[in-house]
């Protein structure tokens, strides 16, 4: 219960499309607030519930823990968590585990079911413990898998002339073998996949244009400011029947990413606001075929 409720803010209507985008994974995950909410758990515990008036100090470790861990964990996806709030600098994306991931997943899970239903055998809580050293491994594998694959970017960039290039990196689903790396660039952005099994020479990137002049134009606009603040501008724009379109490019693969919203229309002559809507995006089980196919062929 305690690790799940972060998340109860999906709940909240905060206005609007962008604004339920944007606002998810912030006050509710701030490292700010939960050592407070926390605490406001453990005292009323500790008031009405007898187990932790009687080990008061695991049990206010455990909730805390319980607590921070989620935006901690959550901030390793590509979605964005605001671990700072109020302080609004761009959310935590470090991008090194997709937001499901069996390999880190399956070993909790079998800790649990067995602490769960064999508490007193010294053998569930060995499982515990392994479970727990073996997802926090592979957390730490994860961030040098993605430090490899950023190395390989950086250097296949380097040989096309952009020496500092403006990258984002991310696990591809389901695993931390193929990753998706996306560039800025002044006309849209490159995207790229690198696979850690297959020794595929320089990463290749395919370069895809964004309606850069379009941006430019709303770019006063709130829902424009708030969704290139919040991907640290990793968007790409589209005027699709004089709508303009933003999609997050961290989440996805192009031409189909999981994130864009309709912000504005064209006026005459200005980008005129309008109540903003999020695309559907359909992926199918073909997409993710398609992903393990990639990770052993180049």
């Amino acid at each position: 219960m305690l690790g799940t409720l972060p998340d109860l803010d999906v709940f909240i209507d905060f206005g609007d499309a962008v604004s339920n985008f944007t606002y998810h994974r912030g006050f509710s995950h701030s490292l700010f607030v939960l050592p407070g909410v926390g605490l406001l758990i453990w005292l009323a515990l500790r008031r009405w519930w007898a187990p932790v008036r009687e080990a008061p100090r695991p049990w206010l470790w455990g909730i805390l823990l319980a607590l921070l861990t989620h935006p901690l964990l959550d901030a390793h996806t590509a979605y964005g968590t605001q671990l700072f709030w109020p302080i609004p600098v761009t959310p935590a994306s470090w991008s090194t585990l997709f937001i499901i991931d069996p390999l880190y997943t399956l070993p909790l899970l079998v800790g649990v079911v067995a602490i769960a239903g064999w508490a007193a055998r010294p053998r569930a809580h060995t499982a515990l413990a392994v479970g727990l050293a073996l997802s926090t491994a592979y957390v730490g594998w994860s961030w040098v898998a993605k430090g490899i694959v950023e190395h390989h970017a950086r250097q296949a960039l380097a040989a096309q002339g952009l020496d500092d290039p403006h990258l984002f990196s991310a696990a591809t689903p389901l695993n931390s073998l193929l990753w998706r790396v996306v560039v800025r660039t002044d006309q849209g952005y490159l995207e790229g996949l690198d696979s850690l099994l297959i020794d595929e020479g320089p990463m290749q990137f395919t370069a895809f244009e964004s309606d850069e002049q379009a941006l430019l134009e709303a770019a006063d606009l709130w829902a424009v400011q708030r969704l290139r603040w919040f991907a640290d501008d990793f968007i790409t724009a589209d005027v699709i029947d004089d709508q303009l379109v933003i999609s997050d490019l961290r989440m996805g693969q192009a031409p189909r990413f999981v994130f864009s919203h309709i912000v504005a229309e064209r006026g005459n002559p200005h980008w005129t606001p309008i109540p903003t809507e999020q695309v559907r995006a359909v992926f199918a089980g073909r997409d993710l075929a398609a992903v393990w196919h990639r990770i052993f062929n180049p």
